[in-house]
């Protein structure tokens, strides 16, 4: 589920006809020396590690664990769910405003900024519900809601934030950078999830109260995230157009930014290319419609993923869920799983990258996927007893873990090597919005089945998602990478 996130990146670089910038307020010729790159290089991932620590409280175990305390229905965690993936959707009206800003910086603020301090709200109903002033209908009401708000502004800003990072990160860096990014905030993830779940469930006032000093803590390193990207280079969306509206002239001052063999010249070469792809795509909206319908290896793509990515939501928000509710296991619990399952994440990674290289993606995608498909089958065997909660489900996790580590990582390597290089952009863009769909329909049928199925709806919800799965890899046989 992280490659949805990775498919909407390099679709909003390459789609608009933009060409990258230095700082807002300089001309496209100032040069930018090593110090100015590694600064920004540097920020980037401190805020990482601080929007790492946010999404602690406002997404996750913990979340999940909130909603458990107010007795919250299948239908509102599957809703806690699909709302991120469906907000795909709304990423290009959020590149097209951040086109008319002037500034990365000051559009991150604006989005994000609000969409973090919307969750002060949810703290406002965590106190009001400790006092008696709000019931858990009410707040299971209000986390909606919030919840929905803040992944609105999200979308609308995540695409100019990261169409701001792939340009601020040199071109031949990036794959050691995000490396490095990712292990960074693997390992806050590993360490902070663990004592937040600790902290919540000794906290003295209860779990709810927990929660929510858990909440404050997360708002504040949020702030602090945004906080960070001002030590970035910045970049105003205006120059860039105006300097894709004169394509030669565009090339003159993208050799003068890149003046030396260091970080700077990568900006260089990426205003080149994205130059040279605007003139090779000067009718990408003319012809798009018919060549992604004569493209088969695509489409055959398209069905596998939108297939794979119904079937593995129609469970994957209920994991948490029967361990908290039905299992009846402490939240400590949970969340040391996750740290289980982050970890052989993140060991597992490079591991599979290599292999990749060698092999291709596709082998790997067919042999781990028949695992990820029989591993919610594993999940009808789990009880509560100490055998289970101390050997199978933290196997079950690291299994997890080190499986969906090929899977993600594939599978954006996949759409990368088959889709054409002419309106490329678009073609992921197809991807992501096929992903965003079929992910919350999956996550809505299978809130839809857990609610409304009497005895075992969960279990039930798990074996249909896993035959899903393995249906979902026979399109998989036919695409040709």
């Amino acid at each position: 589920m992280d490659s949805i996130q990775l498919e909407t990146v390099s679709p909003v670089i390459l789609e608009l006809p933009q060409i990258p910038q230095p700082q807002t307020h300089l001309a496209l010729s100032r040069q930018y020396d090593k110090n100015a790159i590694r600064t920004s290089l540097k920020a980037s991932t401190v805020d990482a590690i601080f929007a790492a620590i946010f999404s602690l409280a406002t997404g996750g175990i913990l979340l999940s664990n909130f909603l458990v305390e107010l007795d919250a229905s299948p239908v509102v965690f599957g809703m806690i769910t699909s709302i991120p993936m469906l907000v795909n959707l709304i990423q290009p009206l959020g590149a097209y405003l951040s086109e008319r800003s002037t500034s990365r910086f000051q559009y991150a603020l604006k989005t994000f900024g609000i969409a973090r301090l919307l969750w002060l709200i949810l703290l406002l109903g965590v106190i009001g519900f400790s006092w008696g002033w709000v019931n858990s209908l009410q707040l299971e009401v209000l986390t909606l809601l919030v919840v929905l708000g803040s992944h609105l502004l999200g979308g609308l800003g995540s695409a100019s934030w990261l169409s701001w990072l792939a340009i601020i990160v040199p071109r031949r860096l990036r794959g050691r950078y995000f490396g490095i990014r990712n292990s960074a905030v693997s390992l806050t993830n590993l360490i902070c999830v663990p004592l937040a779940g600790l902290l919540i469930s000794q906290c003295y006032g209860g779990t709810l109260q927990g929660y929510g000093v858990v909440l404050l803590v997360s708002i504040i390193f949020g702030i602090l995230s945004l906080g960070c990207q001002y030590f970035k280079v910045d970049v105003n969306p205006q120059l860039q157009n105006a300097v894709s509206e004169s394509p030669q002239e565009g090339r003159g001052q993208a050799s003068a930014v890149s003046v030396s063999r260091t970080g700077a010249e990568s900006i260089g070469e990426e205003i080149t290319s994205l130059i040279l792809f605007k003139e090779a795509n000067k009718s990408l909206t003319v012809d798009f419609g018919l060549n992604i319908w004569q493209n088969t290896n695509f489409l055959k793509f398209l069905i596998y993923f939108g297939l794979w990515m119904l079937a593995v939501n129609l469970s994957a928000p209920f994991f948490n869920l029967y361990m908290l509710d039905t299992l009846q296991l402490d939240v400590s619990w949970v969340t040391l799983y996750g740290s289980l399952q982050a970890g052989a994440n993140l060991l597992m990674m490079m591991f599979w990258g290599k292999l990749a290289d060698k092999v291709g993606n596709r082998p790997i995608l067919i042999f781990i996927g028949l695992l990820v498909a029989v591993t919610p089958l594993l999940w009808l065997g789990i009880g509560g007893n100490h055998r289970d909660v101390w050997l199978w489900l933290p196997l079950l996790h690291i299994l997890t873990g080190g499986t969906w580590a090929a899977i993600d990582l594939c599978n954006n390597n996949m759409q990368l090597s088959i889709a054409p290089l002419k309106n490329q952009s678009l073609y992921f863009a197809i991807a992501s919005a096929v992903a965003g769909f079929s992910g919350a329909l999956g996550t809505t049928i299978g809130s839809l089945i857990a609610q409304f199925t009497q005895h075992g709806g969960l279990l039930g919800v798990f074996a249909l998602s896993g035959m899903l799965r393995l249906l979902a890899l026979i399109p998989l046989v036919f695409v040709k990478e």
